[in-house]
């Protein structure tokens, strides 16, 4: 049978735009009835962010009634609701007013979080607390992420146009598919200990090879650093003096006296228990004194007079 997917369309033509994205509109819902089901996304926020929520739950409202999107924030439960409603029109509204709240639950600030509604702007948030199960060294290799001052992290929202929160045990990320996807892959394979900074120069290259309209069709793949593991030869460390052999002897080793058989021997034994009270406070008072008088003698060395020539 012949293949008829490369015949001629007529309704496609050469000025249409196949990656541009269009505004969804009320007219575009062919039926214009509304949706069959009540659709409904419910996210738990910690504690701490109680009171921002609290103060910007207006604006958050405002915003998604314009999509005729409803919300609730449930103080008692710490839960955040979004629901659909009749008024709805776009099926994609209440998958992105999920992403809002997952966004504010993870300490994302409204005026940055609100833009996850427009259709150019896609958020991922990266799950890194088990992929290091050392806590010193999750902490250190999140830091390293950051990077000091935050120029790491600012760099790679920079290259990546994204926006970028680092938050406990997550990664937050906003931006463009293409960008996130890159995000994504520079915050795993830094938490697998390889250094966020060997990504950014990558993506340096990248973004100045874009700018060359010659290398469209060629493989960039000869102009890209390739980083390889490599096992370093480290000088193995010393080890103490070998042991001299001892000469082997069929006896066994002379059998150590017991604590009680010392005691007999100083006589400690037979003493009573006021006198075994005093013979301690003296050899307490006696170490006493021998500390006391090393340290007069290391604070009389300051007040002897240097010979002079």
């Amino acid at each position: 049978m012949p293949s008829t997917h490369d015949k001629d369309k007529p309704w496609d033509t050469p000025d249409i735009d196949k990656w541009a994205l269009e505004e969804f509109k009320p007219e575009h819902n062919a039926s214009g009835l509304s949706f069959a089901e009540e659709s409904n996304f419910v996210t738990l926020f910690p504690k701490y962010r109680e009171e921002y929520l609290r103060s910007v739950w207006a604006d958050v409202t405002r915003a998604l009634d314009s999509h005729h999107i409803k919300c609730e924030l449930n103080l008692v439960e710490g839960s955040m609701t979004v629901k659909t409603t009749p008024k709805t029109f776009d099926p994609a509204m209440i998958i992105k007013a999920r992403d809002l709240i997952k966004l504010l639950a993870r300490s994302v600030p409204f005026p940055q979080a609100v833009k996850i509604l427009r259709d150019d702007i896609a958020c991922d948030v990266i799950k890194i607390g088990n992929i290091v199960h050392n806590k010193d060294r999750f902490v250190k290799r999140r830091q390293r992420l950051v990077g000091p001052n935050g120029n790491t992290l600012k760099a790679l929202e920079l290259l990546t146009g994204c926006y970028i929160l680092v938050q406990g045990n997550t990664v937050s990320a906003m931006g463009p598919f293409k960008g996130l996807k890159e995000v994504r892959r520079v915050v795993e394979d830094c938490m697998m200990n390889i250094h966020p900074i060997y990504y950014i120069k990558e993506l340096m290259i990248k973004r100045e090879l874009a700018k060359k309209p010659e290398l469209a069709t060629e493989d960039w793949s000869r102009f890209l650093p390739s980083f390889k593991k490599r096992n370093v030869a480290r000088k193995k460390v010393q080890t103490a003096a070998k042991k001299e052999k001892k000469v082997y002897t069929p006896f066994p080793p002379q059998q150590q006296p017991r604590k009680v058989d010392l005691q007999m021997e100083s006589g400690e034994y037979f003493l009573g228990a006021r006198e075994k009270k005093l013979a301690e406070l003296r050899d307490k008072r006696s170490k006493q004194q021998e500390v006391s008088e090393q340290r007069r003698q290391e604070r009389a060395k300051e007040f002897i007079a240097p010979e002079e020539d």
